[in-house]
């Protein structure tokens, strides 16, 4: 009895599903509703999308653009400023080694002038040595030569008395002997 409950049921169910249109989605009598509320459920995705999403997302796509337009120029900008701080630095650098080249100069100029008087002055106190040891040595040399004639005309006085024993030597021309023979 239970199995003939259950192909009752079965043959229940079968006859239904013969007896039906099949899916509801094919079935042409539903199409004109079907319709409706798919063009109900676009103009709503549209509304949604049109008034809500999209204004966002053009608001979000205008402000990266800002962004981006901003950070280009701000980037042009440092750009600008760094080429200028380069062609300050290079300038001052110019102007550094410059400066440094006129000190180095003037320095030099100073040394040189320096220099230039002290072997003037040492030049001058070299001259005046010079001169006075010159001086010297003239007075030394009349000296010696007033020596030497001394010395000979003592020598030829004792060399005539030696040679000629009680002779008497004339002073005057023995003086003038040694005098001529002295000059030369």
């Amino acid at each position: 009895m239970a199995e003939d409950a259950a192909h009752g049921a079965a043959d229940a169910a079968h006859a239904a599903a013969d007896a039906g249109p099949g899916m509801p989605q094919l079935d042409f009598a539903t199409f004109p509703n079907q319709i409706f509320w798919l063009v109900v459920t676009l103009v709503a995705i549209y509304f949604i999308l049109s008034r809500v999403a999209l204004p966002r997302i053009a608001s979000v796509l205008a402000e990266r653009q800002g962004t981006l337009t901003n950070d280009l120029a701000a980037a042009e900008d440092l750009k600008r400023q760094a080429v200028e701080a380069e062609e300050a630095y290079n300038k001052a650098l110019a102007d550094a080694r410059a400066e440094a080249q006129k000190i180095a100069e003037e320095t030099r100029a100073g040394i040189q002038a320096e220099l230039n008087d002290a072997i003037a002055r040492a030049d001058a106190e070299i001259a005046a040595k010079s001169a006075e040891s010159e001086a010297r040595i003239a007075e030394i040399r009349a000296g010696a030569i007033q020596s030497i004639e001394e010395v000979a005309r003592d020598v030829a006085a004792d060399v005539v008395g030696a040679v000629a024993p009680g002779q008497k030597v004339d002073a005057d021309a023995l003086a003038a002997a040694v005098a001529e023979r002295v000059k030369g």
